[in-house]
């Protein structure tokens, strides 16, 4: 009986207090987003798709060092040298596997020239993985990009180690 009873006392007391959550919260405004009609804006620091910068007319600016894949920690760059008919040196193959690839930043900190850069986008999933090789067109931006935010840091920080600017 005194089972009962407290049963009975539960569903009086324990109740009303679950339906004062539910009514507390049902006037509020969502936090769920309609996702692909609405994207959560990413932290100013967040790191996503590699992209390959171009200068402003329009040659690309890797010049194929390979310090990009020497300060790669999980080893997923890799690019082969050539020479253009002017003595000019760029990347014949430049590839990063994004299956391997730990968004660390360090191939845009390594890079003398500003040639590569991560962008914004957090929305690159397939079906296959060979297509998470991204190859040297796939990554080449189709215009200049205006101004790098984080680009007066990054020339700081080369000037206070003695890393010389690129030359344009």
């Amino acid at each position: 009986m005194n089972v009962v009873l407290r049963a009975i006392g539960n569903v009086f007391w324990s109740m009303p207090k679950g339906l004062a959550v539910t009514f507390k919260h049902l006037f509020k405004k969502p936090v769920t987003l309609d996702y692909p009609h609405q994207k959560k804006p990413m932290s100013p620091r967040y790191r996503g798709l590699h992209y390959l910068e171009r200068y402003d007319d329009g040659s690309e600016r890797c010049v194929c060092c390979g310090l990009c894949a020497a300060a790669c920690p999980a080893d997923c760059i890799y690019m082969e040298p050539e020479e253009n008919e002017k003595g000019e040196r760029r990347a014949r193959i430049y590839e990063i596997n994004m299956l391997r690839c730990i968004f660390c930043g360090y191939c845009e900190e390594a890079c003398p020239e500003e040639a590569i850069f991560l962008g914004r986008e957090y929305e690159f999933s397939d079906y296959d993985r060979d297509s998470f090789i991204y190859t040297k067109v796939q990554m080449l931006v189709t215009s200049p990009r205006k101004d790098n935010p984080f680009k007066w840091i990054i020339r700081k920080v080369r000037r206070v180690y003695g890393v010389p600017e690129p030359s344009l």
